[in-house]
């Protein structure tokens, strides 16, 4: 009995430890297997690291400011007896704007003009009795003084009736009309602004440690959101003389053209000054450019070891300045290398990959994204 129990524990163990035995050499050859097949490779996107001359800028923004710009009022009070504007027209210098009622004035005029003519007369036959000696000096130095103050009357009511006509000070683009037609204007009430656009400045500034390399006549880029796929090009005219005790930034003015008015007082602007020495960059697209807490790198693409295909390799790199989508790299990447410049999540060093350029990030230095 016991030796039959003892050949029935012996079977089971035999039969249990082959069953075992067959599971484990079974995940054992899985786990060859699977060791020895290889990850489809990643698909990515690359580009070229170009060499491209940039020549260095400075950035700032600022607003775009009238070279003239007022808003005319009334000198007077009148009753506004024409309008001869429109709004948002262009006027010339001493155009009409608007005339105020100078019937009172025109009046008073013709009176002090003949008052003026009778004086100018009397004067005359004083001269002449002088230089007959038959009346005195005193009756000449009154003659001269009557003269004298009919032409200053006549000259008070001219002046009058020309504050009463509205005239542009200066060539410009009017804003939105304030009076109307009858309207009692009193003394300094607004009737329309005038702006002079064409030329038209744009104040900003640096910071003090960038004074040197400023001058007068430099080239400045501006541009704009209302104007997204425009630059517009101007030269900085005025340096301040002081740096601002407060922020210590130098303040500039550029003066640019703009014949078509598409610049417009208080438009907010950024603006890039050119610098005159151009230099050689190594540039790649910002989309390749992996940002980790240990440095900065990129994949460079390679042929495999053994020929198969291509693989990648990462590479730290130092980046410097960056220009619409395109940044440079100062260490790291020769010209001429392939970057991925898409697909980075999925890679690791050494992994296989296919390129497909179907579609690639963006790599200008002035970008136009679409507006609706």
């Amino acid at each position: 009995m016991i030796r039959r129990l003892l050949v029935m524990l012996v079977v089971m163990t035999l039969l249990v430890g082959g069953i075992i035995g067959y599971k484990l050499f079974g995940r054992h050859m899985m786990n060859v297997g699977m060791a020895k097949q290889k990850p489809p490779p990643a698909v990515v996107s690359t580009s070229e690291a170009r060499e491209l001359e940039w020549r260095p800028t400075l950035h700032s923004v600022g607003s775009c400011v009238a070279t003239q710009g007022i808003v005319v009022s009334a000198q007077l009070d009148g009753v506004v007896t024409r309008i001869a504007f429109e709004s948002g027209a262009s006027v010339e210098s001493g155009q009409l704007l608007v005339q105020q009622d100078v019937s009172t004035e025109t009046a008073q005029l013709e009176d002090a003009t003949a008052a003026e003519t009778l004086a100018k007369l009397s004067l005359d036959r004083a001269q002449k009795l002088r230089a007959d000696g038959t009346n005195s000096p005193s009756d000449l130095d009154a003659a001269n003084a009557a003269a004298q103050k009919a032409h200053a009357a006549v000259a008070m009511i001219q002046s009058m009736i020309e504050k009463k006509t509205i005239r542009a000070p200066f060539a410009g683009r009017t804003g939105i009309r304030q009076v109307n037609l009858g309207q009692f204007m009193r003394s300094g009430a607004p009737i329309v602004t005038l702006q002079a656009l064409d030329p038209i400045f744009l104040n900003f500034t640096l910071p003090q440690q960038n004074a040197a390399q400023v001058r007068l006549g430099q080239v400045v880029a501006v541009s704009l959101d209302a104007w997204p796929d425009a630059v517009f090009s101007g030269t900085i005219s005025t340096l301040n003389p002081d740096v601002d005790p407060v922020t210590r930034a130098l303040g500039l003015q550029a003066t640019l053209p703009n014949p078509d008015g598409r610049l417009q007082p208080g438009m907010y602007a950024s603006i890039e000054v050119q610098l005159p020495v151009a230099e050689k960059v190594v540039t790649v697209p910002l989309a390749a450019i992996v940002y980790n807490p240990y440095g900065n790198a990129v994949y460079l693409v390679e042929p495999a070891a053994d020929g198969s295909g291509l693989v990648v390799r990462q590479q730290f790199v130092q980046t410097g300045a960056t220009r619409g989508d395109q940044v440079t790299l100062l260490k790291g990447v020769k010209p001429g290398a392939t970057v991925v410049s898409a697909g980075q999540l999925k890679l690791r060093n050494g992994a296989s990959v296919v390129v497909n350029n179907t579609v690639t990030p963006s790599d200008s230095a002035n970008p136009r994204p679409d507006h609706p």
